[in-house]
């Protein structure tokens, strides 16, 4: 599995155990409508789950959700799939007043599929003259 921290701040009214099963369902199978394709397979062995949830120390009402998530959701080799399944809608949930993801565990067989840029590295950065720190994208959305 792969293993995702969150800090979350639930709504005023909504339980961390709530928020945080919330942001499993959200950032693996969740979703707001039904959906056709649900009953073509078992959605069980693809769902995300909150195993553990505690409150942050000093912070009031900020709980650290531990998210488990199957290898089977993601594609191989695809970082953009991984991170957009994991970090891309559930920051918009309503249920929530914040979240952060604060750590990420990928198995190293998962990692052994990522193949890297398919020019290296340097050529990436000698492209957009970057050195010196991450190369990060991500969707503007209004």
């Amino acid at each position: 599995d792969i293993l995702a921290a969150f800090r979350v701040t639930p709504q005023p009214g909504v339980p961390p155990e709530e928020a945080g099963a919330a942001v499993a369902a959200e950032s693996s199978t969740g979703t707001w409508t039904t959906v056709w394709t649900d009953g073509l397979t078992s959605l069980d062995r693809y769902k995300g789950r909150c195993y553990h949830i505690e409150p942050v120390a000093g912070e009031e009402n900020q709980y650290i959700a531990y998210v488990a998530y199957p290898l089977d959701l993601f594609e191989e080799g695809s970082v953009t799939n991984m991170f957009t399944s994991i970090v891309g809608n559930v920051f918009g949930f309503k249920a929530l007043r914040a979240l952060r993801l604060e750590d990420l565990r990928i198995p190293i067989s998962y990692i052994k599929t990522f193949q890297g840029p398919p020019h290296g590295i340097q050529v990436e950065r000698d492209k957009l003259n970057k050195y010196g720190r991450p190369l990060l994208g991500c969707t503007i959305k209004p």
